[in-house]
């Protein structure tokens, strides 16, 4: 998956499982992801997707995750988390993520490759 955010992309390997499956069904998507916590960017969707969530007792920085059963969330720091996720993909190599997602709101568009 290609993730884009301003002149940046960056490229995710999805994991096989039934909400990537359902995801990648409803891409491409540009979305409007709301900052959070100074760690994440996210985006609640009008529909559920299906859900294995676990807790993964640390967040890593370029994590993509649904919290719930319709939110999606890009991760761009990492940290210890109690909440349960999840597990959507990773972004391959995320050391400009966080500079590109800024501190505010972002404007992020996903596509299949």
């Amino acid at each position: 998956m290609r993730i884009r955010i301003g002149a940046q992309t960056f490229t995710a390997t999805l994991f096989d499982n039934p909400t990537t499956t359902r995801l990648k069904t409803m891409l491409p998507l540009t979305l409007d992801m709301s900052e959070l916590n100074g760690n994440e960017k996210y985006f609640h969707f009008s529909t559920n997707l299906p859900t294995d969530a676990s807790k993964p007792g640390t967040i890593k920085a370029g994590d993509l995750m649904l919290w719930g059963d319709n939110s999606l969330v890009l991760f761009y720091k990492t940290f210890p988390t109690a909440y349960s996720y999840t597990k959507l993909g990773r972004i391959e190599n995320p050391s400009e993520l966080s500079s590109a997602v800024g501190s505010g709101n972002v404007k992020v568009t996903f596509e299949l490759e």
